[in-house]
């Protein structure tokens, strides 16, 4: 009868576990989403470092749109001939990793 105790304690134990983890992953979700908001501006708004880094990593890039955030990241919407991608980087031309 103690077993049956033990092993029931231990199954509920390790359930109770699990339901928390799912809890806070969730909560993480919700946080990065919030952040990822983007206005859409003109490409002359662009600054003039984010637009040489441009040129210099993807040569023959055709900016498309762009896009700027609170944090002055911004989000470029590329062509390179047939081929579309979007890229990020902060004011000074560094990319940024999303």
């Amino acid at each position: 009868m103690k077993k049956i105790v033990l092993i029931a304690a231990i199954v509920l134990g390790s359930l109770s576990i699990y339901a928390t983890t799912i809890v806070h992953s969730e909560e993480v979700k919700t946080e990065t989403s919030f952040q990822t908001e983007y206005t859409e501006v003109g490409t002359d708004a662009v600054p003039a470092a984010v637009k040489t880094a441009l040129e210099t990593a993807y040569p023959g890039a055709k900016l498309v749109k762009a896009y700027v955030n609170e944090k002055k990241e911004y989000k470029l919407d590329i062509s390179v001939g047939d081929q579309k991608a979007t890229v990020y980087s902060d004011v000074n031309g560094n990319w940024l990793k999303i």
